[in-house]
C-alpha cells in the first residue's frame, strides 16, 4: 500500500489533493439540493455531503463551502426563504446532475439549462427533480460554523416526503439499489448501488462467533 504522511499530503498539488482527499471516504449520496429567491427564481446545485443526524425531529444536514468571491445561491436562497428540497440523484440523472456544479450565473434557470424536469406539489413551495425518487421538502433550523476550513453545516428538518412506496422494504426503509439511487465518489465519479446483506440489530448476547 501507498503511505502518505502529513507533509506528503501537504505537497501534492490542489488537484490531486481535492481528488484524493474528496475520495477517500467512499462513495456518499448524491443529491440535488433545490431552492428558490424571494422573487421565485429556481436554483438547482448538486451536493455530495447530505448526512443523517436524527430521526425525532428528522433531521438532515449538509457542507456548504466559504462564500468568498463564489457566489454560493444555495445557501443565499436558504437564508433568504428558510425552505429548501433534497432530491436523491437516480442512475439515469447523473449527468445532467453532474454539470448542475458549474458556476452558473444567478439568473440561470438550472432546470431549464440543463433539461431537468421540474416536479411542483401543493404541499411544499420549493419545486422538486421530477425524475428523483426521494424528495425530501426542508424547513431550516440552525447552522453550525466549522472554523477549521470556514464552512457550514446546514440542519434541516423533513417536513414533507415524497417516495415510491414500491422502493420500501419490509421494515419500512428503502431499499436504494430498488431506487436506482447513485452514489459520488471524490469531485466527479458516480457509482449505482448494489444490496450486499441485510443483518438484524446487533446485540452483544446475540453477536455470532467468526472464529
Amino acid at each position: 500500500m501507498k503511505s502518505y504522511s502529513k507533509k506528503n499530503i501537504e505537497e501534492l498539488s490542489k488537484k490531486d489533493r481535492l481528488h484524493l482527499i474528496n475520495s477517500i471516504t467512499g462513495i456518499k449520496p448524491a443529491n440535488l439540493i433545490s431552492t428558490i429567491d424571494s422573487q421565485g427564481n429556481p436554483n438547482l446545485a448538486i451536493f455530495s455531503s447530505v448526512i443523517h443526524l436524527g430521526s425525532n425531529p428528522p433531521l438532515i444536514g449538509f457542507v456548504v463551502r466559504p462564500s468568498g468571491e463564489v457566489p454560493r445561491h444555495t445557501y443565499e436562497n436558504i437564508q433568504e426563504m428558510g425552505i429548501y428540497a433534497i432530491n436523491a440523484i437516480p442512475t439515469s440523472l447523473v449527468e445532467k446532475a453532474h454539470y448542475s456544479s458549474a458556476k452558473f450565473d444567478r439568473e440561470v434557470n438550472e432546470f431549464e439549462r440543463l433539461d431537468i424536469e421540474p416536479y411542483a406539489c401543493e404541499e411544499f413551495e420549493i419545486p422538486f427533480v421530477k425524475e428523483s425518487p426521494i424528495k425530501l421538502g426542508m424547513k431550516f433550523r440552525e447552522e453550525l460554523d466549522i472554523k477549521l476550513n470556514d464552512t457550514k453545516l446546514i440542519i434541516g428538518e423533513v417536513v414533507y416526503l415524497e417516495i415510491n412506496e414500491s422502493d420500501l422494504n419490509d421494515f419500512n426503509a428503502l431499499r436504494l439499489d430498488k431506487a436506482s439511487i447513485a452514489g459520488i465518489s471524490g469531485l466527479n465519479t458516480y457509482y449505482s448501488l448494489n444490496k450486499i446483506d441485510a443483518f438484524p440489530y446487533a446485540r452483544v448476547n446475540e453477536v455470532p462467533k467468526f472464529k
